[in-house]
């Protein structure tokens, strides 16, 4: 890449502080929310000087203070397709295919983010990133002005497809043109508070679904959270009240734990915004909800065999506990979650013996020492044991279905759940996007694998490998 250019993270690093200070402006309590993770997160790393020494040596530390995430829904599958673009410029690639359908959700989606190491560890921004799926609209006739008006749009700036379209040829972008492009790219994700359609379409489509009147009644798609990463999601939870903010009923996800895995999500109720409609006789004044904020808290990434284990013991509480029905509270829906995930183990160990997680793997100092005098043993439990390899938790950089359905959901009204036929359509949404989605379980395996030969090579170790269960 010639020195002219600078680099995707940096890109990407300017893209977010200024995603960053947007929403501050547009939804305040952003910035209250920010403030409360931040002190959260301080009184943590002080009391638990272990975790901070972890986060430092898995290059994490320096990054949760940047680290966010944000979500957007599209309306057409050239939406999509220039948003993959777009992100690219970010250095961002598209991990993961999500079907929302199953939880009454009419979308289809995936996350952009950077996938290695370096780059995650610089500014691991995430876009959590929706298509409106139109053929789950019942009504033809509602379905094909939706349509009519989703194509009429054009979501992004002529500068935005210029500077992307001068990535793509020239490999890059200078400084005085990255600086642009985020001022244009930033245009696509900012709210507008005038509706493209007249209150009674706006009301069919709302009536149809509230996302789906989120997505095609406006001029661009508006960031709808902005989501920062904290330590103890319990806590801001807790503390949400002191500050002016009501959560929701419960935190998505799997339960507090000694060992957090994947991914835990909390938010407060949508804000109810002033919007005014395109009528024929001018300007009607009504109201539109979709923006929320967000707080999530990031455990390790499971393998396949442990992910199944979740995702089991997860159903088998949502089947018998609905927060939300009679006689049901939010404490009970907990409760049964802790007493049904003790069949997850808890520590570190056995989750790595178990082949129920990845981690990172490294030499440590006293191991360096010990190759020098030829005093390793070529035994993966005796250099753990010996304290010749480290291993820490790779964190889980993706999403869970069923906790976005559940954000989704309380912030478009609990008492709104559609059943949609469970109808998953990875194929057209690959096409539409232009391209095929990664395959998170193989980007962890593969960071895995390469931690472990890179401890090898710097031992000396030669045939050793690690067992893993498909």
């Amino acid at each position: 890449m010639p020195s002219t250019f600078v680099s995707t993270d940096c890109i990407r690093s300017l893209f977010t502080e200024a995603m960053s200070q947007m929403y501050r402006t547009e939804v305040p309590q952003y910035g209250t929310l920010i403030e409360l993770v931040a002190d959260v997160n301080a009184g943590v790393l002080a009391r638990n000087p272990k975790l901070r020494e972890r986060l430092d040596r898995a290059g994490e530390l320096d990054r949760i203070d940047v680290e966010r995430h944000g979500a957007i829904r599209l309306g057409t599958a050239d939406e999509l397709f220039t948003i993959r673009r777009l992100f690219a410029v970010m250095g961002m690639q598209a991990v993961g295919y999500y079907d929302l359908s199953v939880a009454g959700v009419p979308v289809h989606s995936t996350c952009f983010r950077p996938v290695d190491q370096a780059a995650l560890n610089v500014n691991p921004f995430r876009v959590f990133t929706s298509l409106l799926r139109l053929e789950l609209i019942d009504d033809l006739g509602l379905r094909a002005e939706a349509q009519t008006i989703l194509a009429k749009r054009q979501i992004y700036t002529s500068g935005a497809i210029a500077l992307i379209e001068r990535h793509e040829q020239n490999g890059g972008l200078t400084e005085a043109e990255a600086t642009e492009f985020v001022a244009e790219a930033l245009e696509t994700f900012r709210w507008h508070g005038e509706a493209t359609v007249s209150a009674p379409t706006y009301k069919r489509l709302h009536d149809a679904h509230r996302l789906i009147a989120d997505v095609v009644s406006f001029k661009g798609p508006h960031i709808n959270h902005l989501t920062p990463r904290t330590l103890d999601i319990d806590e801001v939870q807790r503390r949400m009240p002191e500050r002016g903010i009501t959560p929701k009923a419960i935190i998505e996800g799997p339960p507090r734990r000694d060992c957090d895995i994947l991914l835990r999500q909390t938010s407060f109720k949508a804000l109810e915004e002033p919007i005014a409609f395109a009528d024929e006789a001018g300007k009607t004044l009504g109201t539109h909800t979709a923006r929320f904020g967000e707080i999530e808290q990031r455990g390790v990434a499971l393998t396949k065999k442990g992910r199944a284990l979740y995702d089991r013991l997860l159903a088998s509480v949502r089947s018998e506990v609905q927060v939300g029905a009679a006689g049901t509270k939010a404490n009970d829906y907990d409760c049964e979650l802790v007493e049904r995930f003790k069949s997850l183990p808890d520590s570190w160990d056995a989750l790595r013996r178990d082949d129920l997680a990845f981690f990172h793997y490294s030499a440590t100092p006293a191991s360096i020492a010990a190759a020098a005098e030829g005093e390793l043993p070529p035994d993966l439990e005796l250099l753990i044991a010996k304290r010749y390899l480290a291993f820490d938790p790779l964190v889980y950089e993706d999403f869970l279905p069923v906790s976005a359905a559940g954000i989704f959901q309380s912030n478009l009204g609990s008492d709104q759940q559609e059943n949609y036929a469970t109808r998953s359509n990875r194929t057209v949404f690959e096409e539409a996007l232009g391209a095929a989605v990664q395959d998170e379980l193989k980007l962890y395996a593969e960071r895995q694998s390469s931690s472990f030969d890179f401890a090898m090579k710097t031992l000396g170790i030669v045939g050793l490998a690690l067992k893993t269960v498909d």
